[in-house]
């Protein structure tokens, strides 16, 4: 980002260039992400992860959240991987066949995303994966991307630490929080606020959007009265976290956190006379769903009315692209969708492009299609130009790619959004975040 920001001018007036599964982190604490390896090598008997899968049958593993805190979010992310995978196979599949999803359960938790993991590739014999969602979660796995010679594509992961992680077999095509912090600064100073407590989560995830939220702060001039990170499997409740934060005397809080724990943060602001009547209160992708109103309050979910936030664009300004209109007839909340569409668009591409099942092979041929000159925006389009001999630049319901940084986006784009009366999660017309 290099601390440029750019705002964009949009309809009537001026927007602002900007949500997270917030799919930053997970449930496990340091010490369970620590240590958890792939059994591949072991189980295949392969060196460097090489595994009997060339069959001819291409196989997309998802690692989505089937549980956890992420829960609530796992048909916005699964949907569009199923919406993609029917236009590819419509228009002849990979390798001479149909394309197979096989599922596999992040959990929101490195642990059940391991098991999940191990049995996609030594199992089902998985070509690609599709996931994780949570940052955390990655984390925990990146490393043996590479060992197992796997090509892995998140359209949720957004952790800054993950940034050329994974030895060139781990993309993503959601914009990292380097991005997002300072798009989230840029809506609480834009309305106002000089005084900014910030509550996150005690976890990759939090820590270092926190961080990254805290400089942007700073250098738009603001002050951050308290940064408090807490314990999102506390069994103790977060009264005295919240009152930390209260007792710093801001004129906002950003929360930085997951539905459940979210939920409770906001609760227990909520019964301190500090809700979003009283308090305003910012957020980013990994507290907007439209159950979350509901986990804060079932009684009276509305009570979450006027909290506002940022989160990956769903239709960045200026991108017309098919699946825009297609996934909206489906009524599934958007969060991420368009980013888990193009993943998977991407990773066949990559598999069409090296006529090959070899991860190493796929995983070179990834970037190549994002930087090629002929536009093109479905699989169909693309295979077109592929089959006549000629090079693609992939342009996405996500972003159009025109920066790419080897292994994800050099540009964000961030919805503004908020919570309605009715819990509901509004977009704001007119006011997108560019950040680059």
């Amino acid at each position: 980002m290099n601390g440029t920001l750019r705002r964009s001018l949009l309809v009537v007036g001026l927007a602002f260039a900007l949500v997270a599964a917030a799919c930053g982190g997970d449930d496990d604490d340091n010490g369970d992400a620590e240590g958890t390896t792939s059994s591949t090598t072991e189980a295949t008997g392969g060196e460097g992860g090489d595994r009997n899968n060339v069959d001819g049958t291409v196989k997309f593993g998802t690692l989505v959240p089937q549980s956890g805190d992420l829960q609530v979010i796992v048909e916005s992310l699964s949907k569009p991987i199923e919406m993609a995978v029917e236009e590819i196979n419509a228009a002849g599949g990979l390798l001479g066949g149909d394309v197979v999803i096989v599922p596999g359960d992040d959990g929101t938790n490195a642990n059940v995303a391991q098991t999940s993991y191990d049995k996609l590739l030594n199992t089902d014999q998985v070509d690609v994966i599709l996931g994780p969602a949570p940052s955390s979660v990655a984390s925990a796995l990146v490393e043996t991307f590479a060992t197992d010679r796997i090509p892995v594509c998140s359209g949720s992961t957004t952790s800054a630490d993950l940034s050329g992680a994974g030895g060139g077999y781990f993309f993503r095509t959601a914009p990292a929080d380097r991005l997002q912090g300072p798009a989230l600064a840029t809506l609480i100073q834009s309305d106002g606020h000089s005084r900014v407590a910030i509550i996150a989560r005690n976890d990759d995830y939090g820590n270092g959007f926190a961080d990254l939220l805290g400089q942007a702060l700073e250098e738009g001039g603001s002050e951050v009265t308290e940064t408090v990170l807490y314990d999102p499997e506390s069994g103790s409740g977060y009264d005295a976290d919240v009152q930390r934060a209260l007792d710093s005397d801001p004129d906002a809080v950003a929360v930085i956190g997951f539905n459940d724990d979210g939920a409770q943060i906001v609760n227990v602001m909520i019964g301190k006379g500090a809700g979003p009547s009283e308090m305003p209160i910012y957020t980013a992708d990994g507290m907007q769903s439209s159950g979350f109103g509901e986990s804060v309050d079932s009684a009276n979910p509305g009570v979450v009315a006027g909290i506002k936030g940022t989160a990956p664009a769903a239709a960045p300004s200026g991108i017309e692209h098919p699946f825009t209109a297609k996934f909206e007839e489906t009524g599934v909340d958007k969060i991420f969708s368009s980013y888990f569409y193009d993943c998977t668009n991407l990773l066949a591409l990559a598999i069409y492009a090296a006529d090959s099942e070899d991860g190493t092979e796929i995983a070179e041929a990834f970037a190549g299609n994002l930087e090629g000159d002929n536009d093109c925006q479905t699989f169909a389009e693309c295979k077109e130009f592929l089959d006549a001999g000629e090079t693609i630049h992939y342009r996405g319901a996500s972003s159009s790619f025109d920066q790419w940084d080897e292994m994800e986006p050099g540009t964000g784009v961030y919805d503004v959004w908020q919570y309605a009366d009715d819990a509901s999660v509004e977009t704001i017309e007119g006011e997108q975040i560019t950040i680059e």
